[in-house]
């Protein structure tokens, strides 16, 4: 008696195939047969057995059936299979610690509020009384200063501009030429040496001056406004630390190096002071600034050889004493028999 036992069914391409019937299977299997085959050796040319960046997940199966070994083509996977886990752009933050710096920073913030309030006042009070009061006031009047003992005007005129094209014209010098140099010492140092440079610049103005009182004449009484006395000591460190650091000549396509730069404007506003003075800037206060600042960073080497000569003469004076001393405190030679340990 012969037996028969079930069997898996097994599946093939043609149990597969959709809305074929039982008795076309076979005829349909043959038809599909050499496209499969087709499909099965062009497929691992196109998609590798195992991708390089991906594990043991990306192996193309082979599905064999027991006892009818059937390759059914590998399913390609999906595009987004091929896609990194998360898609993210480059992102370019722009940082204004380092297009502007604090000192910078702080130093426009100042001017630009003082120009506000200028401007309110001008709305309401009117511009002649508002120009008045606070020109006379804060700005560097020389009289004012010395008849009037104003002591706070050589500091106070830093900050005040009479427009909009003058407060944009020192801001835009300010940020160029100090922005460096204040990487380079520090906001506290900049801070400094530039008020140093606009307080100097105010005294050189107010003493020039009044120079003419000596000899019976009144001291002027023309208000000189703005930064431009410590941007031009600005200019001047810039021309001494970075000599050869190149100036684009706007709006001329011209680069030239930093020390020429500055001695261009030096020489503009020295002749600038020796004329009569109609364009209503103050050469004198500008040349002032940069005076101070020459001064203030070259102080280490004015009379360097007289320095050294007196130094010199110091040691040797302090050798001479001490040569004296040990002749007068010279112990005796002790006894070859006493011998201290």
């Amino acid at each position: 008696m012969t037996t028969h036992r079930a069997s898996r069914p097994t599946t093939t391409l043609a149990n597969n195939l959709p809305c074929v019937s039982p008795s076309e299977r076979p005829r349909c299997l043959k038809l599909h047969m050499p496209l499969c085959l087709k499909v099965r050796n062009f497929l691992p040319a196109v998609f590798p057995a195992r991708l390089p960046w991906q594990g043991p997940a990306a192996l193309i199966h082979k599905h064999r059936v027991r006892g009818n070994p059937a390759l059914t083509p590998p399913r390609p996977a999906p595009y987004t299979a091929l896609m990194p886990p998360t898609f993210s752009s480059r992102r370019y933050n722009f940082d204004w610690r380092g297009f502007i710096t604090p000192g910078v920073k702080l130093i426009v913030l100042i001017c630009s509020g003082v120009f506000l309030v200028q401007t309110l006042a001008n709305i309401l009070l009117g511009s002649g009384p508002a120009y008045h009061l606070i020109v006379q006031t804060f700005g560097l009047i020389p009289d004012a200063v010395i008849h009037g003992l104003r002591i706070w005007q050589p500091a106070t005129y830093i900050f005040l501009h009479g427009g909009l094209f003058h407060l944009l014209i020192n801001m835009l010098m300010l940020w160029m030429f100090g922005r460096e140099l204040e990487q380079v010492w520090g906001k506290r140092r900049f801070l400094n040496y530039f008020f140093l440079c606009g307080v100097g610049a105010g005294l050189i103005e107010v003493i020039v001056k009044t120079i003419p009182t000596l000899f019976g004449r009144e001291a002027s009484l023309v208000p000189t406004i703005g930064a431009s006395g410590a941007i031009f000591g600005i200019l001047i460190a810039n021309a001494i630390l970075f000599p050869d650091r190149r100036i684009w000549l706007i709006p001329l396509p011209v680069t030239i190096p930093m020390r020429p730069y500055v001695a261009v404007m030096a020489a503009i506003e020295f002749f600038g002071t020796l004329s009569s003075g109609g364009d209503n800037v103050s050469h004198l206060c500008h040349l002032g600034g940069m005076l101070v600042g020459y001064i203030y960073l070259r102080r280490g080497s004015f009379l360097y050889s007289v320095r050294n000569s007196v130094t010199d003469w110091k040691v040797q004076r302090n050798k001479k004493k001490f040569q004296v001393y040990m002749n007068k405190h010279k112990d005796p030679p002790s006894r070859p028999d006493n011998w201290v340990n």
